[in-house]
C-alpha cells in the first residue's frame, strides 16, 4: 500500500490537472481534424487513446522532472516531499517506472498513422529536454508550452494524415495558453527559485506579470480567431468564444502574486478553459 501511495505521488496522479492539461490540446486536435474528415470511424477511439496516452506520458513526465530536479526539490518548500526529494524511492526504481510508462505510450502511439508516431516519437526529445530549460532560460514556460501542446498536431494528423494551416495556427495559440498559466503556477515558487538560481517567466515579469499573462492570454484569444477566420466558420460561432475568453478574464482577476492560493486555484482553472475551447471546436461539426 505505501510503495502504491508513493507511486501515485510521484507521477501526480492525484493532481489531474497536469495530465488534463495535456489532453485538452490533444483533444482540439483530433475534433479539429474531425471536422475536415467527418467520415471518419476514429474519433471517439482516438480520443480514449490520446486521454490515456497523455495520462502515461504525464506520469512519465513528472518522474523524469523529479530525478532532474532532486537537489533543487530539497530546497523548495512546496516540493521538499516529494518521493524523490524526500528518499521515499531511489532513482533507479523510479526510473524503472518511467520506462514502464514510456513503453505502455508507445503501445498506445503504435496505434495511430505512420505520421502520427513519427510526430509523436519526436516529441519525445521536446519531454524531457523541458527539466533542464529552467537552469539556461528564463522563458522554460514557452518550452513547456511547445511540449505540451505538440498534441494537437498529433490528433489532427491522426485523422487527416496531413499537416495543415489551422492546427499550426492553433498550435501556435496554445502555446501562449500555456505560457499564461505555466507563468501563474510558477508564482508559487517564485521567492525559492530566485534563492536557488531557478529561472521562469515568473521571475522575469514578477513586477508585471499581470500584464505579461494578460498579453499572452490575449494573443490565444486572436490566434484562435484567426483560425476561425481561415476556415470560414459560421459567423454565430464566433460567440462560442466568449465562455473560454471569460475564463480568461476570470484568472487574470482571481491570481495574485502574493497570495500562492489564488495563483493554484487560477492555474486549475485552465482546465475549464480547457474544456470550453474543446466545446468550441467540437461545435464545428453541427453549425
Amino acid at each position: 500500500m505505501e510503495k502504491f501511495q508513493i507511486f501515485i505521488q510521484l507521477t501526480r496522479l492525484n493532481k489531474p490537472i497536469g495530465f488534463l492539461l495535456l489532453f485538452w490540446p490533444c483533444s482540439w486536435g483530433v475534433t479539429l481534424g474531425y471536422y475536415f474528415n467527418s467520415e471518419s470511424d476514429l474519433y471517439l477511439k482516438y480520443i480514449i487513446l490520446f486521454f490515456l496516452g497523455s495520462v502515461l506520458m504525464r506520469s512519465a513526465g513528472c518522474i523524469v522532472n523529479d530525478i532532474v530536479d532532486k537537489d533543487f526539490d530539497k530546497k523548495v518548500e512546496r516540493t521538499k516531499k516529494r518521493p524523490i526529494a524526500s528518499g521515499k524511492i531511489s532513482i533507479f526504481n523510479a526510473i524503472i517506472y518511467a520506462v514502464f510508462l514510456c513503453l505502455l505510450a508507445f503501445i498506445i502511439l503504435l496505434q495511430f498513422n505512420f505520421l502520427t508516431i513519427i510526430l509523436g516519437i519526436g516529441s519525445m526529445s521536446l519531454a524531457f529536454a523541458y527539466p533542464f530549460m529552467k537552469r539556461i532560460t528564463y522563458w522554460p514556460q514557452l518550452f513547456l508550452g511547445l511540449t505540451f501542446n505538440w498534441g494537437i498536431i498529433m490528433g489532427w494528423t491522426s485523422l487527416t494524415n496531413n499537416i495543415s494551416i489551422e492546427p499550426l495556427v492553433l498550435y501556435i495559440a496554445a502555446i501562449f495558453w500555456t505560457l499564461g498559466y505555466d507563468t501563474i503556477y510558477g508564482l508559487q515558487d517564485m521567492h525559492d527559485d530566485e534563492i536557488i538560481g531557478v529561472k521562469s517567466t515568473s521571475i522575469k515579469f514578477k513586477n508585471n506579470v499581470k500584464v505579461f499573462v494578460g498579453s499572452c492570454y490575449g494573443l490565444f484569444v486572436f490566434l484562435i480567431l484567426v483560425m476561425l477566420f481561415i476556415m470560414e466558420i459560421n459567423k454565430y460561432l464566433f460567440l462560442l468564444t466568449i465562455p473560454f475568453i471569460i475564463s480568461l478574464i476570470y484568472q487574470i482577476k482571481l491570481f495574485q502574486a502574493v497570495n500562492f492560493k489564488s495563483c493554484l486555484a487560477a492555474f486549475k482553472n485552465n482546465n475549464l478553459t480547457g474544456f470550453l475551447v474543446f466545446i468550441l471546436i467540437f461545435s464545428f461539426n453541427f453549425i
